[in-house]
C-alpha cells in the first residue's frame, strides 16, 4: 500500500473499517483500486458503539385509522411516516412512492405541538395538500414526515379517504 496525503479526496470510505476517524488526512491507496481510501484506526469498540446507536434509535408513533383504531408502531430516526405506515400494513396508500407527486400519504398530526416541531413544509407539499381530502390545519403529507427523536409519541390520524388523480378509474378505498 501507498501513503498518498491529499486533502481534495477527502469522503470516501474504507469498507471494512466504517465510521472511524480519519487520521492526519493521510489516505492509503489500494494497488487494485484507483479510488483513495482514508486512513482509518479501527477499534471494534468504536464501531459497535457508533451504530448501534445511530441504527437502532427509534421513535414510537401511533396511527388512527377513520374508525378511531389505534396502531402503536416504532419508528427508526429516519425514515419517513409513509414508509413505517408501509412495513406495518398501515393502509396509507403513497401512489407516488413518496416523490411529491401525489397526496394520497395525507396525515393529520393530532397534536399542534408535535406539527410545529416539524420543518415547514416546501411549497411543492403545499401545493399537493391542496388536492388533499379532509385537509386541515395540522396536514401534512406522510413521506415529508422524518421521524426524529423530538416526534416521539407523535400521533397521526389518517383521513377517511384519499384523491388519487395518478391512476385513472382508481377508485379510491377509505382507510
Amino acid at each position: 500500500m501507498h501513503l498518498i496525503t491529499s486533502s481534495t479526496q477527502r469522503g470516501f470510505l474504507k469498507r471494512d473499517c466504517s465510521p472511524l476517524s480519519v487520521t492526519s488526512g493521510a489516505y492509503l491507496r489500494r494497488p487494485f483500486s484507483h479510488y483513495l481510501w482514508p486512513k482509518r484506526e479501527c477499534s471494534t469498540s468504536a464501531v459497535e458503539n457508533s451504530v448501534g446507536s445511530e441504527t437502532k434509535e427509534k421513535i414510537t408513533v401511533t396511527f388512527v385509522d377513520k374508525d378511531g383504531e389505534e396502531k402503536v408502531i416504532r419508528v427508526p430516526v429516519g425514515m419517513s411516516m409513509l414508509e413505517a405506515a408501509h412495513e406495518n400494513d398501515i393502509e396509507l396508500e403513497g401512489a407516488c412512492e413518496g416523490s411529491l407527486a401525489c397526496s394520497t400519504c395525507h396525515v393529520i398530526i393530532m397534536d399542534v405541538d408535535y406539527y410545529n416541531r416539524l420543518e415547514d413544509p416546501t411549497d411543492e407539499e403545499n401545493d399537493m395538500l391542496d388536492l388533499a381530502f379532509g385537509l386541515c390545519e395540522t396536514s401534512r403529507l406522510g413521506c415529508q414526515v422524518i421521524a426524529k427523536p423530538e416526534l416521539d409519541g407523535m400521533r397521526l390520524a389518517l383521513p377517511a379517504a384519499t384523491r388519487n388523480f395518478a391512476v385513472d378509474g382508481y377508485v379510491p378505498k377509505p382507510h
